[in-house]
């Protein structure tokens, strides 16, 4: 039976101003799962304002006081966990395991924002001048909006607005079109639930292809003063552009073509555990994801033999099926990129080792050899289960291949040399590099984030502190200051 939702303004559930919905499809089935109201400007406004309205009382609070309605929310998350399944199952596609991963991260992620709550502390600095007394305050910001994907819509839409909520902003939340419902609106349910004040946190839906509309607000709307964006790299940078006009910050988590580095001394294993883990979780369709897999030569023929037979295993198919590994991609648009993408690269000489079909949305698991930079493959971010190995002759060789990439995200290592691989590291263009672990790795309280073409800012941890709250210089005279004229 199809539901229909409701967006979430000042503590109330309205449809949109223009009276207008949408469809919200399981990717697997086709089926319409529900109807969500297609907002736009009106909305935008009307949610901003209401944020603005309740930012005075909420940003006075007090820490512990505040604290309290997000260790509510994380138990309410936990209560509907079963509920949850199924809903990030049937509008995302998303997969039993990967499923889990959200529900047992973001509950962790309300507390450790919890944690933060006493967090947000000045210093005394050192005065120069005779009778001075120097101090800094960390002071909210005032309004934060939030854009998320839909490739992992509660933790993404959770990060986007959790812990510059924390800190004492309030927030409007927009959730991909493709996925309104896991990424936004079962989150104000929750919230209303937890007893959060009316304003504080908004939800604005809207209908594939008009996200502009709810952008272009959120940027030029004075009232918004920070915009917390993960998405492609493409999306991003229009966004910075634009809000680059109006002096706005943003912080931005981007696309990635995250390199897994498997070292010639490199337990096999180990490495084809990652590799799978790395590259096919949630069909690939993770930021960082391990996109691009670069094997020393010695070990690059034993790998690859184990990693075709562990491609070759995993169940494809319902992703409502707790042993289904491979699920649907989001759309057709994304299937059909994915396509372009394979296809290009055999056209230019790569070989398929397994995989290369779809059925529906779902693409099966592909590995591609004989790979090279000029292939879409290796030159853009790719979304779904392909896997391109690059062999390399050394490790030298192994670094230059991984930062030869307009993308900085995240990076994997796998050696026995653990100051092999701390060297290496280092010299990687990537804002996270993991040493004997996928590039796949993410908690609440770390700095999650990337260089280059892959963003600026961290989403996660005490530097969302840096993002999300203004540094203030307040100082004191003491005695009467002596001036030059």
């Amino acid at each position: 039976m199809t539901r229909e939702y409701l967006m979430y303004i000042n503590g109330e559930w309205v449809g949109a101003a223009n009276g207008k919905t949408f469809d919200d499809y399981n990717p697997f089935t086709g089926e319409v799962l529900a109807k969500v109201p297609s907002g736009g400007r009106e909305d935008t406004k009307q949610a901003i304002a209401a944020a603005d309205a309740a930012f005075p009382d909420w940003s006075h609070t007090p820490p512990a006081e505040r604290a309290s309605y997000f260790l509510k929310a994380a138990d309410i998350l936990e209560k509907r966990q079963k509920e949850l399944l199924k809903i990030l199952a049937e509008e995302a596609g998303t997969t039993f395991g990967v499923a889990m991963f959200q529900l047992g991260f973001t509950p962790g992620l309300l507390r450790e924002a919890a944690a933060q709550m006493h967090g947000a502390i000045g210093e005394i600095i050192p005065a120069d001048l005779p009778g001075a007394f120097f101090m800094t305050v960390r002071q909210p910001v005032g309004v934060v909006a939030g854009i998320s994907p839909w490739n992992v819509p509660l933790i993404l839409s959770l990060r986007a607005f959790t812990f510059p909520l924390a800190y004492g902003n309030t927030t409007v939340l927009k959730p991909s079109a493709e996925t309104p419902v896991s990424g936004g609106l079962v989150i104000a349910e929750i919230f209303e639930e937890a007893g959060f004040p009316k304003g504080v946190f908004n939800v604005v839906t809207n209908a594939p292809g008009s996200s502009q509309e709810v952008g272009d607000e959120f940027i030029e709307n004075p009232k918004v003063r920070r915009i917390s964006f993960t998405g492609s790299t493409k999306t991003g940078r229009w966004l910075a552009e634009k809000a680059g006009r109006h002096l706005k910050r943003v912080a931005l988590e981007l696309g990635g073509s995250d390199p897994l580095i498997i070292l010639q001394d490199a337990a096999i294993d180990c490495a084809v555990n990652a590799a799978v883990f790395g590259r096919f979780m949630h069909q690939g369709q993770v930021c960082m994801s391990s996109k691009r897999i670069i094997v020393e030569k010695p070990v690059a023929q034993e790998f690859i033999s184990e990693f075709v037979k562990r491609a070759k295993r995993l169940k494809v198919g319902d992703p409502r099926q707790p042993d289904t590994i491979i699920g649907p991609l989001i759309n057709r648009w994304q299937l059909d990129t994915l396509k372009d993408q394979v296809e290009e690269a055999i056209s230019k000489g790569a070989k398929v080792l397994c995989g290369g079909k779809y059925e529906g949305l779902c693409y099966y698991p592909t590995v591609l050899t004989e790979v090279t930079a000029d292939m879409k493959v290796l030159s853009e971010e790719t979304f779904g289960p392909v896997a391109p190995v690059i062999i390399v002759q050394d490790a030298d060789e192994a670094v230059a291949v991984a930062n030869n990439s307009r993308y900085g995200l995240s990076a994997g290592i796998i050696t026995r040399d653990f100051e092999k691989g701390l060297g290496l590291a280092e010299r990687l263009e990537t804002g996270m590099v993991h040493i004997n672990d996928s590039s796949v790795l993410d908690e609440p309280q770390v700095p999650f984030g990337g260089i280059k073409e892959s963003g600026w800012g961290r989403l996660g941890g005490r530097a969302a502190l840096e993002e999300f709250t203004e540094l203030r210089w307040i100082t004191m005279q003491r005695t009467p200051r002596q001036y030059p004229f």
